[in-house]
């Protein structure tokens, strides 16, 4: 929807980049004497649904953060779509920013805006000229698009389940017709019924729209259901990424213990008979 209106109003957006989505080379991250991340690299490629999974403390969140502008790191690259983000600022980066939406842990739903005034806060950030009926168009769409039901957009997030505000989250995430969309453990807290329902979800998303997704968890089924492959965090940087069967062939303890052990070979498909 938001491409057309673009598209009337002249406004080119280039998504002609084939490269990797993602691209982080040599980050490092620390807070005092606490060094997270030392010389970690990443790529993300077009098209895939990427899970980020590691111990507590091994700085998923923060390689997000420092992905999208909200962490300065203290050394490394970062680019998306090919354009660098870190040194410059919010100005020069607009272009980029517009082309991803995120889900925060918890949704991070504004409690004092409905879902479609949720909805409606980046289209006012991105796109402030834009006329006001049509803001409510999108956010009504985008609102269906999650899942959720229409009568659910003139609604408060304290009067929604804890899984309709994740497709809340969700719907403000896609507000802005993003190409990349960014996960931050999507179906913690829900019941089981609710998180293979939000799966479902992000991987029809992403088939339909097209997206590129970078999703943290710690859910086994949701790597197994979802995922085309796994990045892990450990020992300060990524210590591997590949599919679930190409990181079982790996020696590493922790990625025995954790793909291997009870939860891991519970939440492995069971070879049909």
């Amino acid at each position: 929807m938001l491409d057309d209106l673009l598209e009337k109003n002249n406004v080119v957006v280039d998504r002609s980049f084939d490269g990797p989505t993602i691209s982080v080379k040599g980050l490092r991250n620390s807070f005092g004497d606490q060094v997270v991340h030392e010389n970690l690299d990443l790529e993300v490629k077009r098209g895939e649904i990427i899970g980020v999974v590691g111990g507590s403390g091994t700085g998923k969140s923060v390689l997000m953060r420092s992905i999208i502008g909200l962490q300065k790191p203290d050394e490394g690259e970062v680019e998306v779509f090919g354009e660098s983000l870190l040194g410059r600022s919010e100005g020069q980066t607009i272009d980029v920013r517009r082309r991803w939406g995120v889900l925060f842990q918890g949704g991070a739903l504004f409690s004092t805006l409905t879902v479609a005034e949720n909805v409606m806060v980046p289209i006012r950030e991105f796109y402030p000229d834009m006329d006001r009926d049509f803001r409510r168009e999108v956010a009504k769409y985008k609102v269906c698009l999650s899942g959720l039901p229409p009568d659910a957009a003139p609604k408060y997030p304290s009067e929604l389940s804890g899984g309709m505000r994740k497709r809340a989250g969700i719907a403000r995430a896609l507000a802005l017709d993003p190409e990349l969309l960014f996960l931050d453990e999507p179906t913690a807290g829900l019941d089981p019924i609710g998180a293979a329902a939000f799966d479902s979800l992000t991987r029809e998303l992403q088939q339909t729209l097209g997206l590129t997704v970078f999703l943290i968890t710690h859910d086994l089924d949701t790597l197994h259901a979802i995922c085309d492959r796994v990045a892990v965090l450990a020992d300060k940087k990524v210590i591997a990424v590949g599919t679930i069967q190409e990181l079982l062939a790996l020696d590493h303890p922790w990625i025995q213990e954790y793909f291997n052990g009870p939860r891991g070979r519970m939440a492995a498909p069971q070879p049909t008979i």
